[in-house]
């Protein structure tokens, strides 16, 4: 691959099929891709086996080998093969992407918010007596999983006016 068209990514996806293979047939959980890439730099990535995408592509290898055996027209499979989980290794400078600075500032604007938000959650499930399934009020209703898990929603409360006459 040239330098300028290269990624780790792409490599890794696609040999997948050819890792995953091999890792199955050898027995292995773990697999090491080795690439010189057209710049003269060289990559090592370590991929682990997914056992379900090695399912798959057995059945597909079974079918295709039917296919070349009775002569008939093999079938595609739909599937997609697993994203490699790759080493991070590299600082990348993002103050160039205008979509970056955009989200960035909405964490900063909203981090307090946040810190708020799950210091409230917290304070609101040590509040809820421990054999209520259920507490409402102040438009907040929390419930209590059969596991002890406390969740929140918003609801709206109905408020009631005295009549007008």
């Amino acid at each position: 691959m040239l330098p300028w068209a290269y990624s780790e990514e792409g490599a890794a996806e696609k040999h997948m099929a050819q890792l995953q293979h091999n890792m199955l047939v050898a027995g292995t959980k773990k697999s090491v891709l080795s690439i010189i890439n057209g710049g003269g730099k060289w990559v090592e990535l370590s991929i682990d086996a997914d056992p379900i995408y090695q399912t798959i592509l057995i059945a597909a290898e079974k079918a295709f080998w039917r296919a070349v055996k009775t002569g008939e027209t093999p079938a595609l499979f739909d599937c997609e093969p697993p994203k490699p989980r790759i080493e991070a290794v590299r600082v990348v400078d993002m103050n160039a992407s205008n979509s970056w600075a955009e989200f960035a500032g909405l964490f900063r604007e909203t981090q307090n918010a946040h810190a708020d938000h799950e210091r409230a959650k917290s304070e609101l499930k040590s509040l809820m007596p421990e054999d209520a399934k259920e507490a409402i009020g102040h438009s907040i209703r929390a419930k209590r999983s059969k596991s002890g898990a406390v969740t929140f929603d918003l609801v709206e409360m109905e408020v009631h006016h005295a009549s007008v006459q």
